[in-house]
């Protein structure tokens, strides 16, 4: 089967992708790896020579209509997510069998057959954030309530083949992306995965992945036991671990962590693991939350109520077309005689 992994990111996580790159070439050295980037490069940096993704695409280059009025309506997280919808479909058309996304902070432990078993009937995979109900009201709440907010499924992993209701599942989500990939979940909304809550019911051929191997998370720890077989096979549940998904590296991650693998030690030494290989990937020229969008040319910050705004008002779409754009009769001009931009912000750039 011929695979193209696509990952979608900005240069302040490169480092992490960089890691995710790394650990699908040691077991899928066949598969085209893709990083998609929403973002510019940093003032000063270079490529390495020995860059784990085969290609580098810029969100851009996607064709998305009014590319920088579409973008600015969305935070960072929002429109990281938005993109994929696009180049989804668009690397359905692309000659690969099936296309593949990962998060970043994702990290490939063994080949992932379950997944390519499942395309060889199914055109669509996904994963649940949750296999098994949890047992403690605190779990409740932190898991299986939180994913009746966020999505049932987690969208750090999809595959599709790109053909059948594959390509159909790419087009929808193409769509539903361009126009509602927010993170409003009083309005229904959040990012890109509340939609995925619709496929099971709206195309065929779907499968839902039950390996308790893939996309381990902080979030379906309270039911995954870690182990380590004397031949040194890290597995989850009784089999092999195939990825991990590493969200919010950091005090959260690492609070939601402590409090579920409790003492399951290999946990831990899993993500002292990680950290390493982050750290070994980080390029010094990326100051670290960098992100070439969240700014105006002024270099005041966005606030998103500065977005949600210009979101909504599509008076201000047509006066402002570039709404990064600093100086006289300009959107950031506009805020700041409305007082929508207080003087932390404003100084935020001096």
């Amino acid at each position: 089967m011929k695979v193209l992994c696509y990952s979608s990111f900005t240069f302040g996580y490169l480092n992490r992708a960089r890691v995710l790159f790394q650990s699908v070439k040691k077991h899928h050295p066949d598969w085209h790896c893709v990083a998609l980037i929403t973002d510019e490069p940093p003032p000063g940096f270079e490529w390495r020579d020995d860059e784990p993704m085969d290609e580098v695409i810029y969100a851009s280059e996607l064709g998305i209509p009014d590319f920088r009025g579409w973008l600015f309506k969305h935070d960072i997280v929002e429109v990281c997510t938005a993109v994929k919808g696009p180049y989804a479909f668009q690397a359905c058309s692309l000659g690969y069998d099936a296309v593949i996304y990962m998060d970043p902070d994702t990290c490939v432990f063994s080949p992932l057959e379950t997944v390519l078993a499942a395309l060889a009937t199914s055109d669509i995979a996904l994963t649940p954030h949750q296999l098994q109900p949890d047992k403690t009201r605190q779990a409740v709440v932190d898991n299986e309530i939180t994913s009746l907010k966020t999505g049932i499924y987690n969208l750090g992993f999809l595959a599709i083949r790109t053909s059948g209701e594959g390509r159909r599942m790419a087009q929808w989500w193409n769509d539903r992306l361009m126009w509602f990939c927010y993170d409003d979940i009083p309005n229904g909304l959040f990012v890109d995965q509340r939609w995925c809550d619709h496929v099971p019911g709206f195309f065929d051929k779907v499968a839902i992945l039950r390996d308790p191997g893939l996309n381990v998370a902080s979030w379906n720890l309270s039911n995954r036991t870690v182990s380590v077989d004397r031949a040194g096979t890290v597995r989850v549940n009784g089999s092999k671990l195939g990825f991990w998904h590493f969200t919010k590296l950091g005090k959260v991650g690492d609070t939601m962590t402590r409090r579920y693998a409790e003492q399951n030690f290999q946990v831990y030494e899993l993500w002292a693991w990680y950290r390493k290989q982050v750290e070994a990937a980080t390029s010094k020229s990326v100051p670290r939350g960098y992100w070439a969008f969240g700014q105006f040319e002024s270099g005041i910050p966005i606030p998103k109520e500065a977005r949600e705004l210009y979101r909504h008002r599509v008076d201000l779409q047509k006066a402002f077309a570039d709404p990064y754009k600093s100086g006289p009769g300009t959107l950031e001009e506009w805020l700041r005689n409305e007082g929508l931009l207080s003087p932390v912000q404003t100084s935020a750039a001096a």
